[in-house]
């Protein structure tokens, strides 16, 4: 279900690829026989007819039972080969230095062509075992009974909303929605600060860390610099006007309570 006849580097392969897959979704036998009909009957490879190579791949092929794992072979290696192409024109465009490309465009061009291949270069879709998903379930209960509150999903650190939705979980994509200045980034500021002052980092069997509380947070923001959001986030926690900070306007007790 990841490997695509594009993933294939030899044409004829990739030809072959796509008709015996197209013949198995109908329903149909794909062996040499039925394939042979829908490929040139005159194509040659090296001193073979189609024919005579489609025999050959049958009688050369290696047991199926490990078909993902050299599907997954090829799929990394088809990977490796667009990489090599974004490099080369990453190259060649630099050193060309065309005038309708400044550095910039390039940069943010290279940069997409990176994140679809990224996007795209995944192979974990397609049927999962009922036995890994309930693996998967019971991982995630026991997660929920070790970390504070007992929440399968990440404290957001605001108990009523935890309390709707069972904190945050990996999959979320939460669109918060509201007119200007109705609180959108004082929320999420919040939260964000919640989940980091609560991360608690453990070791894995691999060197690796996971979170067993909280978590590392990465705020991006398009409206507001990184002091103007230190400066809100400090404000929330001390109480004190981030609108008086900005101006100064505090007295000596505030600004201790702001460099604690």
């Amino acid at each position: 279900d990841f490997l695509k006849p594009i993933h294939l580097y030899e044409p004829l392969h990739r030809k072959i690829f796509e008709v015996a897959g197209d013949i198995i979704r109908m329903g149909k036998i794909a062996n040499p026989v039925t394939i042979k009909t829908f490929l040139k009957a005159d194509e040659k490879v090296g001193d073979m007819t189609v024919s005579q190579y489609l025999a050959s791949l049958v009688s050369n092929a290696v047991t199926v039972i490990n078909a993902e794992d050299y599907g997954r072979a090829i799929y990394d290696l088809a990977l490796r080969r667009a990489l090599i192409t974004i490099g080369e024109d990453v190259v060649n465009i630099a050193y060309d230095a065309p005038l309708d490309m400044p550095p910039q465009s390039q940069i943010e061009d290279t940069e997409r062509r990176l994140f679809e291949l990224a996007e795209n270069g995944r192979y974990d879709g397609g049927f999962q075992s009922f036995n890994d998903a309930v693996a998967l379930a019971i991982d995630m209960a026991a997660v929920a009974k070790e970390r504070d509150g007992g929440l399968s999903g990440i404290s957001t650190g605001i108990h009523s909303l935890d309390a709707k939705m069972g904190g945050l979980q990996r999959s979320d994509l939460i669109i918060l929605a509201g007119r200007p200045g109705m609180g959108k980034t004082s929320l999420a500021t919040n939260i964000a600060y919640n989940i980091a002052a609560a991360y608690e980092g453990e070791v894995q069997s691999d060197g690796s860390m996971k979170a067993r509380n909280g978590g590392v947070v990465g705020f991006y923001s398009l409206e507001m610099s990184s002091e103007q959001l230190a400066t809100r986030i400090i404000s929330e926690q001390t109480e004190v006007s981030s609108s008086k900070i900005r101006r100064g306007d505090i007295n000596d007790a505030d600004f201790e309570k702001l460099v604690a």
